[in-house]
């Protein structure tokens, strides 16, 4: 009588379960993600967030690229709570919200009940409409650029740092040496450009003249009430008012739910590169590193220095 393999009959019990799982899960989680909304029915609203500081925008770009394409989708809300960020990508997540209105014809609202300045209020001007709660804070247009001078810790530290380039600004900014005169008047410059850009943006975004918008581009920071009162959001309200003024704007009526985009874990490649902004905490052997660098940034503010910044300051 021939012997079992024991290894085949292994390999046959996992594919016995395999299946019995799949046929589970058919029948449970998928009308679980219906459910919750985390499939996309035929007249959907999207719902998007974007928190915290903006360092690249991917976490709201990757979905709202993705989807915004979908012909289910009916109309987009973005739930803001950011006090802005760096430049770049504050402007990027600006042109794919005006894109998805102008090229895609998908009515965009932008809400918060928390913070919406600075680079995050930039990137709000790009929706149809902005709702505010009466305490959100909105505002803080302008633009900020920190520099660190750190000769003192190295003189202490017995540390001496130079460098070798080929022009006079191309160490601009080293926080090894004092900022020249000359240096000072070119990032002025800089940030000055930025500035008359947001500028630009908001008055087109919100109908405004830019100079009635300069009268309160001065980084000061409003009230959600008084944002609506000087044009800079257009009502008061929740995110289920939000929801609502969307399905509105794009004539769902009553009859329409809200899409919630599955959050995709890290694969493996990811993980080994340290791509994305949670994976850090998966790694151990990086971990260590990683509090280090964030120690010292938090403590020195080195994290967004020497960049053009859409910040609400004392932020980092």
């Amino acid at each position: 009588m021939q012997k079992k393999n024991p290894w085949m009959m292994l390999l046959v019990l996992l594919l016995v379960f395999g299946g019995i799982l799949t046929l589970i899960l058919s029948f449970t989680v998928k009308p679980f993600f219906k459910e919750r909304g985390l499939t996309v029915g035929s007249k959907s609203i999207l719902h998007l967030q974007l928190n915290g500081v903006i360092m690249d925008g991917k976490k709201l770009l990757k979905p709202l690229l993705k989807y915004r394409e979908d012909n289910s989708i009916k109309a987009i809300v973005i739930e803001i709570n950011s006090p802005g960020g760096v430049v770049g990508p504050s402007q990027e997540i600006y042109e794919e919200i005006r894109r998805a209105r102008e090229e895609f014809k998908k009515p965009v609202v932008a809400v918060s009940t928390s913070v919406m300045a600075s680079g995050a209020y930039y990137a709000a001007v790009g929706a149809d409409k902005i709702m505010v709660a009466p305490g959100t804070m909105v505002g803080s247009i302008g633009v900020i650029m920190e520099f660190t001078n750190l000769e003192k810790l190295y003189d202490w530290a017995k540390v001496s740092r130079f460098s070798i380039s080929t022009g006079k600004y191309k160490d601009s900014g080293a926080e090894y040496r004092p900022m020249r005169d000359d240096e000072r008047a070119l990032f002025q410059d800089m940030i000055n450009d930025v500035y008359e850009q947001f500028v630009e943006a908001v008055a087109e975004g919100r109908e405004m003249k830019p100079e009635a918008v300069k009268e309160y581009a001065d980084g000061r920071v409003f009230t959600g009430r008084k944002a609506v009162e000087l044009g800079f959001a257009d009502d008061v309200g929740t995110l289920e008012d939000a929801f609502d003024l969307a399905a509105e704007l794009s004539g769902l009526g009553d009859d329409y739910e809200v899409f919630e985009p599955p959050k995709v874990r890290p694969g493996l490649w990811d993980l080994l590169q340290g791509g994305e902004d949670d994976a850090t905490t998966m790694m151990p052997w990086k971990t260590a590193d990683a509090k280090v660098d964030a120690a010292l940034n938090s403590l020195l503010r080195l994290e967004l220095a020497n960049k053009p910044l859409l910040l609400m300051p004392g932020v980092h």
